[in-house]
């Protein structure tokens, strides 16, 4: 049985069958819910092009390797491969990679690789195309963020035979599976590495099922299926090339405008659908609803403790205390997000959900600020002192944060501002938002961060995420710096003891939660809305993305 307080639902794979005149149906938080057992839905037909409409703001590069965000993830899940994946418990399962060893010490690994494996250049998967994969991401001329940091612990690679590539780690990593199944880190041939990054970033080439044919930028990206495919997960449904003869993958920023595409039968798919399109689709015989939470970090607001005025455990607390986000969520995402009482997403099994934290009690905001000194308020009711007024820079990422979840942001601002707070809202494109966090230009931030299992703590809590990985990003936006969190956090990762490794990431985010470091929102939303012609789509257990080996579509 779980811990008081642990969260203890498992990743598990998301599997769609939809069929005209199925009911709509949701996959539930902590499990999945399938469309009607009695349900006929045929055999599968190849042929066919399935458009995908993302809400999600357009890559500037298709490689994952560059950066790694959430939008490269949705489309190069499609195109690329990763040497292991997850199956329907969350265990590690085999893809590029057949088997694996780790040594005694934990230092060393060894990949056997899938026998007869080509890119789809014609290069072979071996031994060197993943020291290849490992020497880019690892390269800071690359600018890789989020595959860069998974790769902190490896120091070298060797090609123990064409088909067995060894990893030398500096320190024992119990992450580094669940790392390497990440889309991020997603094994790319090494004759296309070579190219300039301007080539690769606009056509990768992997081992998928589908291909790169074209990217029209601010319109579309058409992939077309590998003839060739031989190298599906353990899990796959069925082996081969993939049905579905095409995918285009186009870019509608607007909710209203991708939803109605879907209704019209423009579209075949959405993702990022809003709260009212959702309870639309769930009273709809003609679309279904796949509700796919990522792993890692829950949506969180993270607050800068490395400046003032959040540098004071008391006015962290106090903000906290002043944001009444259990309303805000339950009026604006009408029951398509549950609120999070944890810095980890309810999909990872060793999350701690602390709700007992989080109250909103304005009356305790108020003396909290009183006893740090915000014991004075101007003409307009904002706390002051020593004549500075208790000011909240915030800036939001239109491309990351939905309508619902900035009306969330501003009911926040709205009740903080009555215990004396001036939150300041602005709106940014993605770009001009990573700027403001690269230049510290933010005291409260809410930064999406997907990474596979409860290692992302590290990622995001270790002092070590301060420092900025090549790219300009770092992930601690907290800039939490606390030498028992780190130690809690090194040790977790070194260790391979199941209980001692969960008992040590339960001490951090306790401590973490107890330092008002973070204001813990709802799951990171991955809401897909699929026409009733699609089959077999599902989101990958690794992280949600959405998966069209399997899809056919049954018009």
């Amino acid at each position: 049985m779980p811990r008081p307080g642990i969260l203890s639902a498992t990743p598990r794979p998301l599997i769609l069958a939809a069929v005209a005149g199925a009911a709509a149906f949701t996959l539930a938080l902590t499990g999945c819910t399938s469309a009607s057992p009695d349900a006929d839905t045929g055999t599968p037909a190849s042929g066919g092009t399935l458009t995908y409409a993302s809400g999600d703001a357009e890559p500037t590069c298709l490689d994952p390797h560059v950066g790694g965000n959430y939008p490269q993830a949705l489309v190069s899940s499609q195109f690329l491969e990763s040497l292991v994946s997850l199956d329907a418990d969350g265990t590690i399962i085999p893809w590029l990679a057949d088997s694996w060893t780790v040594s005694p010490d934990g230092l060393s690994w060894e990949f056997t690789l899938t026998d007869d494996v080509s890119f789809t250049d014609g290069t072979p998967l071996d031994a060197a195309a993943v020291q290849a994969n490992i020497a880019h991401l690892q390269d800071p001329a690359t600018g890789s963020s989020t595959g860069y940091l998974a790769l902190a612990n490896v120091t070298g690679t060797e090609a123990v035979s064409d088909s067995v590539v060894r990893l030398t780690l500096a320190q024992p990593d119990s992450a580094l599976l669940e790392s390497l199944a990440q889309p991020w880190l997603a094994i790319e041939s090494p004759t296309a590495l070579a190219r300039s990054q301007d080539e690769n970033c606009a056509a990768p080439v992997g081992t998928g099922p589908f291909v790169v044919e074209s990217w029209v930028k601010q319109n579309a990206i058409t992939l077309v299926r590998n003839d060739d495919y031989s190298s599906p997960p353990a899990d796959a449904e069925h082996d081969g090339p993939a049905y579905l003869e095409s995918i285009v993958w186009r870019f509608i920023p607007d909710s209203a405008s991708r939803y109605a595409a879907l209704q019209a039968g423009e579209v075949d798919v959405i993702d990022n659908a809003q709260p009212d399109t959702i309870s639309q689709a769930e009273s709809s015989d003609t679309i279904v609803h796949l509700d796919a939470p990522r792993p890692g970090a829950s949506n969180r607001i993270e607050l800068n403790s490395g400046k003032a005025p959040f540098n004071d455990a008391a006015v962290r607390e106090a903000f906290i205390r002043s944001a009444n986000v259990d309303d805000a969520v339950s009026s604006l995402f009408q029951g398509s997000a549950d609120r999070s009482y944890s810095a980890l997403s309810s999909v990872e099994p060793l999350g701690v959900s602390r709700p007992d934290l989080f109250d909103y009690d304005p009356t305790a905001a108020a003396e909290l600020l009183d006893g740090a000194g915000w014991s004075e308020t101007d003409s307009e009711g904002y706390r002051v002192k020593d004549g500075v007024r208790l000011t909240v820079v915030f800036p939001v990422s239109t491309n990351q944060s939905i309508p619902a979840e900035q009306s969330v942001f501003e009911q926040i601002q709205a009740t903080a501002k009555e215990t004396g707070f001036d939150v300041q809202l602005t709106k940014l494109d993605l770009s001009s938002w990573y700027t403001a966090l690269g230049s510290n230009a933010y005291d409260a931030v809410s930064a999406p961060y997907t990474k596979i299992g409860p290692d992302v703590l590290r990622i995001l809590f270790h002092s070590d995420g301060i420092t900025p990985a090549p790219s300009g990003y770092f992930a601690n936006h907290a800039q939490l710096n606390d030498p028992e969190v780190d130690s809690l956090l090194t040790e977790a990762v070194q260790t391979n003891d199941t209980d001692q490794r969960a008992s040590l990431y339960e001490d951090a985010q306790d401590l973490i939660l107890e330092g008002f470091y973070i204001l813990p929102l709802y799951d990171q939303q991955n809401h897909f809305l699929l026409g009733s012609a699609v089959e077999g789509a599902r989101a990958l257990p690794t992280v949600s993305t959405p998966a069209f080996y399997d899809a056919w579509l049954n018009r």
